[in-house]
């Protein structure tokens, strides 16, 4: 079963979107998500910086800025 991770930023519009997707989505396909901020540790606000909000998936980079529906089912598929 895969893990899915976004890294956020509070008050992000755009992260607010990519978490409505991600929630419908795994919910539809049975898989758990989780938000992580980027701001609540340097190291994360160093690799991620403003390139947010960012995919992960079993910790791996999926994407950014803006979930690819088709490719992100694919990818949680396998």
């Amino acid at each position: 079963m895969h893990e899915v991770t976004v890294m956020t930023r509070e008050g992000c519009h755009a992260c607010a979107d990519a978490i409505s997707d991600v929630r419908r989505i795994c919910a539809e396909l049975g898989v758990s998500w989780s938000e992580q901020d980027v701001d609540a540790d340097p190291e994360l606000r160093a690799e991620y910086g403003d390139r947010i909000p960012v995919f992960l998936i079993d910790g791996v980079e999926h994407g950014y800025w803006k979930i690819e529906e088709d490719r992100f089912r694919r990818a949680l598929a396998r």
